[in-house]
């Protein structure tokens, strides 16, 4: 997710295109394309400039109505609602690829986590994610932990410092509820990243931006991508 401010201009953005099964926005004021997945202004009179990051989550319904009983929901454009596609996804992964990197260690559908960490860019298998959450890592100096929520199929990154800090964190085991412990003051935390009980009850750890996309996507546009091995 991207800001849609400019230098204090605010743009307003509508799908112009598709490139690399990526999507290319054209904003209304300038005519400037962008690219989705970087968020850069590729042609036009604003090319050069770049959207600003803005923390987003991807969420299962399910797991986003726990965090948030009273939320609102989005409703569909009732005289489109019969051009919506309820099993986008799995059409999509069938796909063909336009590029692919064979070389690498990698397929081209496989599903990634992908972060940057002041321009340094790393990519998390989902399936290494999915048999070892919580994983512990550090990009560029920073501390991170990145974990699947309770649901299996939620995440969330974190700079995993207390208070300065650095810790590693562990799932709790035993009959209680889905909670993180830390080794540093051994606190239980939640999905949310905050201390819930023990010595760092209250804080919370600040977040990180991550993308979950198929890893040619990814590769092609941080093409001095590192993957995270366990």
């Amino acid at each position: 997710m991207w800001t849609r401010t400019v230098s204090g201009r605010a743009l307003h953005f509508y799908l112009a295109g598709i490139n690399n099964q990526n999507f290319l926005m054209r904003d209304k004021e300038t005519g400037t394309w962008w690219q989705q997945i970087t968020g850069k202004a590729i042609y036009g009179p604003l090319q050069g400039s770049a959207l600003e990051l803005v923390l987003s989550d991807e969420l299962t319904f399910g797991e986003w109505r726990t965090e948030s009983p009273s939320g609102q929901v989005l409703a569909p454009v009732a005289k489109y609602t019969n051009e919506y596609d309820s099993n986008w996804e799995p059409g999509v992964a069938k796909l063909p690829v336009v590029i692919s990197f064979p070389n690498t260690e990698l397929k081209s559908r496989d599903v990634v986590i992908g972060l940057t960490i002041d321009g340094a860019a790393r990519a998390y298998p989902w399936e290494t994610l999915a048999k070892q959450s919580p994983v512990v890592d550090r990009v560029n100096g920073t501390p991170l932990l990145l974990v699947l929520g309770p649901d299996g199929k939620s995440f969330r990154v974190f700079s995993s410092r207390i208070d300065g800090h650095d810790a590693e964190f562990f799932l709790q085991s035993g009959p209680q509820p889905w909670g993180l412990l830390d080794t540093l003051t051994n606190s239980q935390w939640n999905f949310q990243g905050c201390a819930t009980s023990g010595p760092a009850q209250g804080k919370c750890l600040a977040r990180v931006p991550a993308l979950k996309d198929y890893w040619f996507d990814w590769r092609n546009y941080h093409p001095d991508t590192t993957v995270y091995k366990h």
